[in-house]
């Protein structure tokens, strides 16, 4: 291939964090499929400081930053590297990924499958059962003749013999039986006494052979890929390796020992192959839709996340799951069990942080900046206790790209809080904007409407835009959020990395805020949520600011979920109003003037949300896409879930390598990209503006 050059250069390379980062002299070198580094390039004819394989290699731009990159070797070594800009970092990329598919697929062809032996997986001892032959210094590697050292060139190591997978298939069988009788043996122990069947060694014990049967499939799935790249010449394009769903139906696995079926095309519900079979967004109508809200209904749906059944049952998994995690891991791209999952998408989450319109709409009718501040600091800080559906903390939908979610919400206007002495409508004509008359002339109605969207505009790294308006009292919100997931020990940290901007267009003020980080604790018994960190809010036109902290709980003592904050004007550094309490009970608001306020948001009013049928959604609208997992979740079928789960992940990746191989951007389809940030494509400020341009001219 005219792609298949060496290259060398200088990158630099992450070593610990005492020494950090350090330049060294690296060298591709396609026909070995190696790629080594020396201290620097007058030292290249000395033996390499170190090596890597390439062939089963994944080579993963980083997220961090636009210059780091990793390479992750099959022997599980890996490489940090940081190149001098991004333009080089895509350099290195693409040769090491070319380099990296072409010895992949040599290896899928040139190396066949396992030929047939006599060893068994049954139990042992068993006289009709030979044990495996196997000498005391023949170790994984050498057993299945696979080695990382480097290979001379030209030179081919013998392989196997060709042979059908049959026998393979037979003696895992045995094993799945085996690990079943395990599980039944386990699961079969007293709930009390001296050991039982919630003992943690057991536990660990059902989880760590879970893990080795999920590895073993795996490893089968590879090798029915050889045979059949030996059969057709070459691996099919676009093949690829996952190791982050397992192959095995978790749930099934763990329902005392029940038989486990592999699954094949044709089983596959039509809803599963549906989903796999929709279409390249980008080929669909990637323009924005103009929602009408007399189409929405009142949502019905009320998905309490109360239960802990799942989480009990599947406490074994979860033991698994946290073995293969590590203290500060990115959790972006670990795909996690289905059970731990909530019954919406992260984006219609966002929407349910609005579920009080009325303090929002309200914000807007203060009658001095003081006011309008502290009337966002309230709407602030009780929109979190509806985003969260129970006291159980689970994960919402990780949406994909190109996800979106559309709602409204209704507002009687006689519900709205006003200045003191006014009423809602009670505005000067100077300070109002004419928008465009209904052409059918309806009058006007007696509530106000708050529409809101959201997209899924990244994947990697995954960003969400969402926007909501009240056109009547031309106000309007714009954020976006890049949600950084880590693994903390015994709770699981989300940092809300982004900006939104509150606009008040009747007043020209503008309100920049920021997220608290969310935490989920206690992972391993009753999980629960908490949020943490200081987030501020500011108002460069009217000079005040609000700061609040979200309380993490001691180690000892404490209250939970406690806030505190206060707001002041910043040009005399006076404190206007100070707020204390917890984010999902009561708030104290105390004022300058001596008066105190208290808010019992477990007895605020939800104002419920408007959305579309599924009928009428389009087919990535959050509901509609993610339907049938959510009814699976709603009966209690984990399998069938996880199922539908996987087809949509598995065609998103698939749609994203295409856009690789295809160099094709992502289109997005109402937020467009500006400077670090997000912005939806029609934002009330625009419609404000062209609509004063146009009374202006016509005067």
């Amino acid at each position: 291939s005219d792609h298949m050059e060496n290259i060398c250069g200088y990158l630099m390379k992450y070593t610990n964090l005492v020494t950090g980062w350090q330049y060294r002299f690296f060298v591709l070198n396609n026909d070995a499929g190696l790629l080594e580094y020396f201290v620097n390039e007058q030292s290249r004819h000395l033996k390499p400081r170190g090596t890597l394989q390439l062939a089963g290699a994944v080579i993963s731009p980083s997220d961090e930053d636009s210059h780091t990159f990793t390479v992750n070797a099959a022997s599980g070594e890996q490489y940090k590297l940081r190149a001098t800009d991004a333009k080089e970092r895509q350099h290195w990329v693409s040769r090491l990924q070319i380099c990296t598919q072409h010895h992949t697929e040599a290896i899928g062809k040139n190396n066949p499958p396992l030929k047939s032996r006599s060893f068994s997986l049954a139990s042992q001892g068993s006289a009709n059962s030979p044990g495996v032959q196997r000498r005391p210094s023949q170790n994984a590697v050498s057993f299945f003749n696979v080695g990382h050292h480097r290979l001379p060139t030209g030179k081919r190591v013998p392989i196997m013999q060709p042979d059908h997978l049959v026998d393979v298939r037979e003696m895992m069988s045995q094993a799945e039986g085996q690990q079943r009788d395990l599980i039944r043996s386990i699961e079969c122990l007293p709930a009390s006494g001296h050991l039982t069947s919630l003992d943690q060694d057991l536990l660990m014990l059902k989880a760590t052979s879970m893990a080795t049967m999920n590895c073993l499939n795996d490893c089968f799935h590879i090798l029915q890929l050889q045979h059949a790249s030996q059969q057709k010449g070459s691996l099919p394009a676009g093949t690829t390796i996952s190791w982050l769903e397992p192959k095995i139906s978790l749930a099934n696995h763990f329902k005392n020992g029940a038989a486990q079926n592999f699954p094949a095309e044709i089983n596959k519900p039509e809803s599963v192959r549906e989903e796999q079979s929709i279409a390249e967004p980008c080929q669909l109508t990637r323009e924005p839709e103009e929602i009408n809200p007399d189409e929405e209904l009142e949502d019905i749906c009320d998905d309490k996340e109360d239960d802990l059944g799942a989480v009990e049952e599947q406490r074994s998994v979860i033991l698994h799951l946290l073995s293969q995690l590590k203290l500060g891991m990115d959790l972006t791209r670990v795909v996690l069990p289905t059970f731990i999952l909530e019954k919406r998408s992260l984006l219609e989450m966002y929407a349910d942080f609005m579920s009080h319109p009325d303090l929002f709409i309200a914000i807007t009718n203060g009658s001095s900046p003081e006011e309008r501040m502290i009337r966002f600091v309230e709407y602030y800080l009780t929109s979190f206790h509806e985003g969260r559906k129970g006291a159980i903390a689970k994960k919402p939908y990780n949406p994909i790209i190109g996800e979106t979610f559309h709602c409204s919400w209704r507002m009687p206007k006689s519900n709205v809080a006003t200045d003191a002495g006014t009423n809602s409508s009670a505005h000067s004509p100077s300070e109002q904007v004419t928008l465009p008359k209904d052409p059918e002339g309806q009058a006007e109605p007696d509530y106000y409407t708050v529409k809101f969207v959201a997209e899924q505009v990244s994947h990697h790294p995954p960003v969400s835009g969402f926007y909501a308006e009240c056109v009547e009292r031309n106000m309007c919100v714009n954020a976006h959020v890049w949600t950084k997931s880590k693994f903390l020990g015994m709770s699981i940290g989300v940092t809300m990395v982004g900006e939104g901007i509150l606009h008040l267009l009747e007043h020209g003020e503008e309100y920049t805020f920021s997220l608290p980080c969310a935490y989920a604790r206690s992972i391993l018994t009753v999980p629960w949520v908490e949020l943490g960190g200081k987030v501020n809010i500011n108002c460069a036109k009217t000079g005040y600011s609000a700061s609040i902290n979200f309380h993490t709980k001691p180690f000892y003592g404490g209250k939970l979920h406690r806030v505190t904050g206060e707001v002041k004007q910043n040009m005399t550094n006076t404190v206007v109003c100070k707020v204390q309490g917890e984010w999902n009970s009561v708030l104290e608001f105390t004022y300058s003037n001596g008066e105190t306020k208290y808010v019992d948001l477990t007895k605020l009013f939800v104002t419920r949300k408007r959305v579309r049928p599924l009928e009428k959604q389009g087919p990535f609208e959050s509901r509609r896409l993610w339907q049938h997992v959510t009814e699976s979740l709603r009966d209690g079928d984990i399998d069938k879930a996880t199922e539908h789960k996987r087809a949509l992940e598995e065609r998103q990746r698939n749609e994203e390598r295409l856009r690789a191989e295809t160099e094709t951007p992502w289109c997005t389809k109402y937020f467009l990209k500006d400077g670090d940030g997000w912005v939806y494509h029609k934002p009330l400020w625009k419609t404000v503006s062209a609509a004063q341009t146009q009374q202006t001219d016509s005067n």
